[in-house]
C-alpha cells in the first residue's frame, strides 16, 4: 500500500502517525484515567512500535531522507529516557539538511536526557540560529539554568533563562509548556538570587497559567516543582498535596514520594521539638533560661530599629506569647537556641527559640551557607519577626498545629549580639525538574 505513494503523501502520513504518538502520550490521562498511571509507560511503548512500523514503511517512497529521519528520531524521543537511536537518526538529519530546527531540538532534548549539558546546548543554539521560536526558546531557558562555574556566573545564566522564557511565552500566551519553562526559570531565580520571596510568587503565578493547559495539567513535573515552591513558601499542605499529585501521575519516579516522606517527617520533627522545648533536660532548659541577659538583644537592645532598607522605626522587646501573625512591627523578640530541628534539605535552616518564659516556637532561616547555622545556647535576637501558623493534617489522621518565625534576610538578626557576617550568607541553587522537555 505505501509503496504507490508519492512522497509528499508518504511524508505527510509520517508525519501524521509521529504527531498521533505524541498525542497519545500528551493526553493520556484524558482518555485513560488516573488509575491506569502505571501502564502509561508500557502503553506508550507499544504506540511507539506501532509507529516506527509504520514509518518504516513509508520510508521507502520518501527520498527526502533528513526529513525522514528527523519524524523517526522525534518518535524515539518521546520517551522520558534517553535513547542512542533517536540520537543516531537526528544526527544524520541534521547533517543532510542544517536547516532542520525541529531536528536540532529533538537532539538536543536527547542530548539533555544524557546529561550533556554542552551539546544540548550547542543543538539549541543552531536551532535558534535558524528560528527563533518558543520551542527553542524554552528549551536554551531550560538548559541555561545548569550552566555556570560560580554562583555569579550562574546567576547570570538563570536571569538569562528568565528573559528567554518570557520571550517563549510572549509568542503564545496559551501555551502551557511555556509558562511551565517560565515558573522552573522563577524558582531556580529564588534559590540562585537572593530567596526573594517575590521569585516564588512570580513561579507560582506561572504554574498556576501552565495548569489551565490540558497537557500540562497532567505533567508530574509541573506538580512536582510547584509543591517545592509551596515547601518553600511554608505552604506545606500545598506542598504535600503537589507532591502526592505528582506520585500518582508517574508511580514509577520515587522523588515525589521522597519528598513528601521528608517534608511529614520535617513537619513532625518541629512539633516535637517545639512542645518538647528543644528535647532539653529540665535543668538544662532553666540553666539556658536563665542565662538570657537584656544585653542579648545586642544592636537592638536600644528603643530604635533601621531595616535593612534604610528606615528607622522605634522598637520594643516582647515575648512569644506578644508575636501577632505576620509582621510584628517595632517589636524584636529575644531568646535561645534550644535545639537545631532535625532537617534533610539544604533550605532553610530550621531551629527552635525559647524566650525568658521557656515559651518555644519554630524559626526557619533562608540564605544561610550549609554548616553555618546556630548553635544549641546561641542567644538570638530578630526584629519585626515574620510569624506564621501551620495548622494540617497529615494523609495518617496526624493534627499538627505550631507556630514559627520566617527570616527571608538573616543580616537583620542578632547572634550572641552581633549581626550575622557576610561569612554566614549564600545562595543556593536547586534544580528544577523538567524530565518531559
Amino acid at each position: 500500500m505505501a509503496a504507490n505513494l508519492d512522497e509528499k503523501a508518504a511524508l505527510a502520513q509520517a508525519d501524521d502517525a509521529v504527531k498521533s504518538l505524541f498525542q497519545f502520550r500528551d493526553h493520556y490521562f484524558e482518555t485513560h484515567g488516573l488509575e491506569n498511571a502505571r501502564q502509561k509507560a508500557s502503553d506508550l511503548d507499544k504506540t511507539l512500535k506501532e509507529t516506527l512500523t509504520k514509518l518504516d514503511k513509508l520510508q521507502f517512497c520518501i527520498d527526502n531522507k533528513a526529513s525522514y529521519f528527523s519524524l523517526r528520531g522525534k518518535a524515539l524521543n518521546v520517551v522520558a529516557e534517553y535513547d542512542s537511536q533517536a540520537v543516531d537518526f537526528l544526527s544524520k538529519a541534521v547533517k543532510l539538511d542544517p536547516s532542520l530546527t525541529e531536528a536540532w531540538n529533538n537532539l538536543g532534548e536527547c542530548y539533555w536526557k544524557n546529561k550533556d549539558i554542552d551539546a544540548a546546548r550547542n543543538c539549541f543554539m543552531c536551532a535558534l540560529a535558524k528560528k527563533r521560536d518558543k520551542v527553542t526558546l524554552r528549551n536554551l531557558s531550560m538548559v541555561l539554568r545548569q550552566i555556570g562555574k560560580d554562583s555569579t556566573e550562574i546567576l547570570e545564566n538563570v536571569k538569562e533563562s528568565v528573559k528567554i522564557a518570557k520571550e517563549a511565552v510572549g509568542q503564545d500566551f496559551s501555551d502551557g509548556r511555556s509558562w511551565f519553562v517560565l515558573g522552573n526559570a522563577y524558582l531556580s531565580l529564588f534559590f540562585a538570587g537572593g530567596q526573594s520571596p517575590s521569585s516564588l510568587k512570580q513561579s507560582m503565578a506561572a504554574y498556576t497559567k501552565a495548569e489551565k493547559d490540558t497537557i500540562e495539567r497532567n505533567n508530574p513535573d509541573l506538580h512536582f516543582n510547584r509543591a517545592m515552591a509551596y515547601r518553600y513558601q511554608e505552604e506545606y499542605a500545598l506542598a504535600l498535596g503537589g507532591f502526592e499529585r505528582a506520585a500518582l501521575l508517574d508511580p514509577q519516579w520515587e522523588d515525589p514520594r521522597d519528598e513528601k516522606r521528608k517534608l511529614e517527617s520535617y513537619l513532625r520533627n518541629t512539633l516535637e521539638y517545639i512542645e518538647g522545648k528543644g528535647k532539653l533536660k529540665a535543668k538544662k532548659l532553666q540553666n539556658l533560661v536563665r542565662s538570657l541577659k537584656p544585653s542579648d538583644a545586642g544592636p537592638y537592645s536600644g528603643s530604635e530599629y533601621t531595616s535593612p532598607a534604610g528606615k528607622t522605626t522605634s522598637i520594643t522587646q516582647v515575648m512569644i506569647k506578644n508575636l501577632e501573625r505576620e509582621v510584628n512591627t517595632g517589636k524584636v523578640i529575644v531568646g535561645k537556641v534550644a535545639a537545631v530541628i532535625p532537617f534533610e534539605n539544604p533550605v532553610p535552616f530550621p531551629f527552635v527559640l525559647v524566650d525568658a518564659d521557656m515559651e518555644c516556637i519554630g524559626v526557619t532561616v533562608f540564605n544561610l551557607v550549609a554548616g553555618k547555622g546556630f548553635n544549641v545556647g546561641d542567644s538570638i535576637a530578630i526584629p519585626e519577626p515574620y510569624v506564621q501558623e501551620t495548622e494540617i493534617k497529615l494523609e495518617s489522621g496526624e493534627m499538627l498545629n505550631f507556630k514559627s518565625i520566617r527570616v527571608d534576610n538573616p543580616v537583620v538578626m542578632a547572634v550572641n549580639k552581633r549581626k550575622i557576617g557576610a561569612d554566614k550568607l549564600a545562595f543556593s541553587v536547586l534544580s528544577v525538574t523538567n524530565k518531559s522537555d
